[in-house]
């Protein structure tokens, strides 16, 4: 059976369902293609929360498209009933003043004119009396930063885009896919599909889809742990407890969030497992992948070292060589577009950059400048 699309979109975690949601949403016909049930916790796009911040120590030059995100993400909430999608805590920033965070977030600060208030040590228990001021430490709050709820991200954009007329095929893999003169040809467990262009999007299964093209795409594999926290729960809640993010002299860097249902998620970032298989993945959490979460955050809460452990989970990254998102047409193929967006920090970009690529592949430009995001850069 062969059915004609406008677009299909493979891979409906964060990016493929806003982009399959924002290409609906302006009367394309859409194929969305998922190997599994979205939102799953088998990639990027589950645990609970995510991270979104405005001063963005990484590089200025994600803030112009942090700026629509939020926007959209709070027309997200408006459109598909679904409060609280995003909510605004604070990020606490706790390192060096020489640490790439402390010093990549004065400088997103300063070039955007962004709101950032420096916290004195001898001021930071009075305001956060959760944590304890380390020699040496700056502590800056970017008061704009919150969290996200992936699942519920993700089940928003694809019910808005069934809504839309868009039409899912789920539990089906992708087996291959083919250009068929201006077109695409796919393949997948259950059937050929054909369509004008092809939007893939399917994270740590990118290698498998794209092949050597392009920049090298590595899979890390990650681990989240929920704690119970000491004392009273309501210290620990999002209204008295920010995100949070420490960069430790080491380059360690840790992050975690409020008390949530699953209880206190804290993980590090980056130094991940690297996954070079993820037929062969190994997805169950042991007690060595527990003891270098607690250990590195203990280095910040001593009382992490005993406290009960209530859940865990692992969680894949797919990165590139320079950390930067991916978002461009394969070589010689216009009709194909490339979104292996994620770098481990891609989340809170989803609702723009789903966007984005509804415009590249509709009016074949779009508001922002893409070239750190190219192939060949």
């Amino acid at each position: 059976m062969t059915a004609i699309y406008d677009v299909i979109v493979v891979g409906l975690g964060a990016m493929g369902s806003a982009t399959a949601y924002h290409l609906a949403s302006r009367g394309a016909r859409v194929l969305g293609i998922d190997q599994h049930e979205p939102p799953h916790e088998f990639g990027s796009s589950h645990g609970e929360s995510r991270i979104i911040r405005l001063v963005y120590y990484e590089h200025p030059l994600y803030v112009p498209m942090l700026q629509r995100s939020y926007e959209l993400w709070h027309q997200l909430e408006h459109d598909a009933n679904e409060p609280n999608l995003l909510r605004i805590t604070g990020n606490l920033m706790l390192g060096s003043e020489n640490s790439g965070l402390i010093h990549g977030a004065r400088r997103a600060a300063e070039e955007h004119d962004l709101p950032l208030e420096e916290i004195k040590s001898s001021y930071l228990q009075d305001r956060f009396p959760q944590f304890m001021p380390m020699a040496g430490f700056k502590a800056l709050l970017d008061p704009a930063a919150g969290m996200l709820n992936p699942e519920r991200c993700v089940k928003a954009h694809l019910d808005l885009a069934v809504r839309h007329g868009a039409t899912l095929r789920l539990n089906e893999r992708v087996t291959s896919w083919a250009p068929m003169g201006s077109g695409v040809r796919v393949r997948t467990s259950e059937g050929t599909y054909e369509a004008g262009k092809l939007v893939l999007t399917a994270g740590p299964w990118m290698s498998e889809l794209v092949g050597d093209v392009g920049p090298a795409l590595n899979v890390e594999r990650q681990t989240a742990l929920w704690f119970q926290p000491p004392g009273d729960r309501e210290m620990w809640a999002p209204d008295r407890f920010p995100v949070f993010m420490c960069e430790f002299a080491d380059g360690q860097l840790i992050y975690g969030f409020p008390l949530q249902p699953r209880g206190w998620k804290v993980a590090v970032h980056y130094q991940g497992e690297p996954v070079t298989d993820m037929r062969a993945l190994r997805r169950d959490v042991e007690p060595h992948d527990v003891a270098r979460v607690r250990n590195a955050v203990s280095r910040l809460f001593d009382w992490v070292k005993e406290a009960p452990l209530l859940e865990s989970a692992a969680c894949l990254y797919t990165d590139t060589p320079d950390l930067r998102f991916l978002i461009d047409f394969m070589p010689e193929m216009p009709q194909v577009l490339v979104s292996s967006a994620c770098s481990g920090h891609g989340f809170k970009f989803a609702s723009v950059i789903g966007e984005i690529q509804a415009k590249l592949l509709l009016d074949g430009k779009c508001d922002f400048d893409l070239t750190p995001f190219r192939m060949d850069r």
